[in-house]
């Protein structure tokens, strides 16, 4: 199987702090993994390291073929990164927002209008300004900005926070059907429930390492 990402002995440094001490995992095209682990365990930036935002101090990281270290920025255009605040610019209303991202990404305007409609981010809602919508609304038009994206990489941290259970189920049909579109699906999330409805491969983290389940024997 095409190997999405394979980190070896990987450390990244935030601040000078040590968050990763030598990660290694193994994730193919196609495959949908949850990462799992306390607070602190290293979740967070191993997404941000696989999407380019985190530098490699040491170690192997490859990303989609590219090698971190050399070149993270190739990357960065093939990855979607769902993080807490969703990359969201407060003073644009809500279909702006999706607006900006396609432009940017080069997505066809239709399917991020597709994706609006399906997110419902369509009528007052679009034409609120993002900094005033709720947690779960932020969220939605995040989410609907991804996948209008078709990134060949997902990376969600803790994606079902904030959304109604209307909105979580939504959110797992649309994981379900970009994993059957051939992307590949990392998700950050405390809610074990969720990840294992979802049939994820299993990644435990702590203390900036992983623990189990890192490679396809695990």
């Amino acid at each position: 199987m095409t190997s999405v990402i394979h980190l070896r002995d990987v450390v990244a440094l935030l601040g000078g702090f040590p968050a990763l001490t030598g990660v290694d995992l193994d994730v193919s095209a196609g495959e949908l993994v949850a990462l799992v682990g306390a607070n602190g365990a290293g979740k967070t930036t191993v997404l941000r390291l696989c999407a380019g935002l985190v530098p490699v101090a040491s170690g192997t990281a490859q990303v989609l073929g590219e090698d971190l270290g050399r070149n993270a920025r190739a990357v960065r255009s093939r990855v979607g990164l769902l993080g807490p605040s969703g990359g969201l610019y407060d003073e644009l209303t809500a279909s702006d927002n999706l607006r900006f991202f396609a432009r940017a990404s080069r997505v066809d305007l239709t399917d991020v209008e597709r994706a609006a409609e399906r997110f419902g981010i369509t009528g007052r809602i679009g034409a609120t300004p993002v900094g005033r919508l709720s947690t779960g609304q932020r969220r939605r038009v995040a989410l609907a900005s991804l996948v209008a994206r078709r990134a060949e990489l997902w990376l969600l941290d803790e994606p079902h926070a904030g959304l109604d259970a209307e909105g979580r189920d939504l959110l797992d049909s649309v994981v379900r059907s970009a994993v059957a579109a051939g992307a590949t699906v990392v998700i950050a999330s405390h809610d074990l429930d969720r990840t294992e409805g979802l049939g994820c491969r299993h990644v435990t983290l702590a203390g900036g390492s992983v623990t189990h389940g890192g490679d396809h024997a695990a």
